[in-house]
């Protein structure tokens, strides 16, 4: 039977666990997934002596509500991923304008690398704050 590599890391919620008064900890899946989110959402030098890691995808936001920023967004997030997370394989990205809503659908495919798990889907709405 072949053995997987585990991934493990903190929640972001920071809540303790009821039975072991330790931090909860999400693996495998959770855990890239995770660590995908959280990619996407730091803007570059948000992150102290990191000044590179990131996505600036909020700056993108105030941009026209049209495809050709949708397809800038699918581009840095595909180059994020590829450059920052080196245990998933990018399988599809889509990104379309969602002009109801005023944002933009992100769906993002990916498999894990040494993994024969199926395709990982992650869907993200990006929308612009004030």
């Amino acid at each position: 039977m072949p053995t997987f590599p585990t991934f493990k890391d903190l929640s972001v919620t920071f809540k303790k666990h009821p039975v072991s008064n330790d931090l909860v900890q999400v693996k495998d899946k959770a855990a890239v997934v995770q660590s995908i989110s959280n990619l996407l959402l730091t803007n570059k030098g948000e992150r102290p002596f990191q000044p590179e890691l990131g996505s600036n995808l909020r700056r993108m936001l105030f941009e026209p509500l049209d495809y050709a920023t949708s397809a800038q967004i699918k581009s840095v997030v595909a180059e994020v991923i590829n450059k920052y997370e080196p245990r998933v394989k990018v399988d599809n990205i889509f990104c379309f304008p969602d002009y109801e809503n005023n944002g933009y659908e992100v769906e993002l495919s990916f498999t894990i690398v040494g993994r024969d798990d199926n395709a990982i889907t992650v869907d993200l709405f990006l929308e612009r704050t004030r």
